[in-house]
């Protein structure tokens, strides 16, 4: 009897605990939520428009799988159904990325707060799975009559609303893309060809319409934009984009790792004329037409269907 007892008790513990960590991952991926946003737009499934509310909505799959872990709510009869599926799916989306870009980078799994690549996050899940398996065979969970099916409703509800709360879609973010430069300026590019510390950047910049992104090698928000200018440039390799990088040559491999934006040409610039031409606040992008800025635009609100457009005028 006694026995009993401490198994169910272990079995509790060990259900809310995996509740817990489904809550924690999705509650890391919140903010940055970019990062996430443009996983579904580099396999295809979705648009850039689409990519915000499936992001969320993948987010508030989780925090409902946690909750209902958690509270040990219809275990066997549907909540361990839904995290071993959900489980299986993840796994499925980290084996194909290791097969189409190796065993590299952070995959994500818990966003920028603990790094994991694709094959521990794939071991990770195994042995979520296995806890499933355990909970499912031995665990009944609790049952409140009723209160347990309102109790899931409003967790099902909480958890869809919440990530809207925590880092809400901005739906005005298009009539804003581009914002002009009261009077165009020219851009000094040879500041840039003077202080370039390695691949000195071509004269033909300075000609025609570019991207330039400025990043910082430190800058997290840096490689949420650089990822998803990769994608970009994947989906469209006729938009001419560049990147001008500042920070120590040691950390230009992770930042290659973290962000696969080694087909993007790249300078690296000298601390002084980086801030002197992107100014403090990064990553600054500029769309320049013959080194004049005509736009600049936050990398959040980098819209690849206005940068085309832009292309034609």
């Amino acid at each position: 009897m006694i026995k009993q007892k401490i198994f169910k008790i272990l079995f509790i513990v060990l259900s809310g605990l995996l509740g817990l960590l489904f809550i924690y991952s999705g509650y890391t991926k919140i903010n940055p939520i970019e990062p996430f946003e443009y996983t579904f737009v580099d396999l295809g499934i979705i648009n850039w428009t689409l990519a915000p509310f499936v992001a969320r909505f993948m987010i508030g799959l989780e925090f409902f799988i946690g909750l209902m872990l958690f509270f040990n709510l219809y275990l066997k009869k549907f909540t361990v159904k839904l995290t071993a599926i959900t489980l299986v799916i993840f796994t499925i989306y980290l084996l194909v990325m290791i097969l189409r870009e190796g065993n590299n980078g952070n995959c994500g799994c818990f966003g920028n707060a603990i790094a994991m690549t694709p094959l521990q996050a794939v071991i990770k899940n195994i042995i979520m799975l296995a806890v499933c398996f355990v909970i499912y065979k031995f665990h009944e969970g609790f049952s409140f009559g009723k209160l347990s099916f309102w109790l899931s409703v409003l967790f099902l509800l909480t958890s869809l609303i919440m990530p809207h709360v925590l880092n809400y879609v901005d739906l005005n973010y298009s009539e804003a893309y581009l914002t002009k430069p009261e009077d165009k300026f020219t851009l000094e590019l040879d500041t840039l060809y003077n202080n370039a510390t390695k691949n000195i950047p071509p004269k033909t910049l300075s000609q025609g319409k570019h991207v330039l992104a400025f990043m910082s090698l430190s800058c997290v928000h840096c490689r949420v934009a650089a990822k998803k200018i990769r994608i970009m440039h994947e989906k469209n390799p006729d938009i001419s984009f560049y990147f001008i990088l500042n920070g120590e040559d040691v950390k230009l491999k992770h930042f290659y790792a973290d962000t696969k934006t080694e087909n993007i040409p790249y300078c690296m610039l000298k601390a002084r004329p980086f801030i002197y031409l992107a100014g403090l606040n990064l990553p600054t992008i500029y769309l320049i037409n013959d080194s004049k800025v005509e736009h600049w635009v936050n990398y959040m609100q980098l819209d690849q269907a206005e940068v085309e457009k832009w292309l034609k005028e």
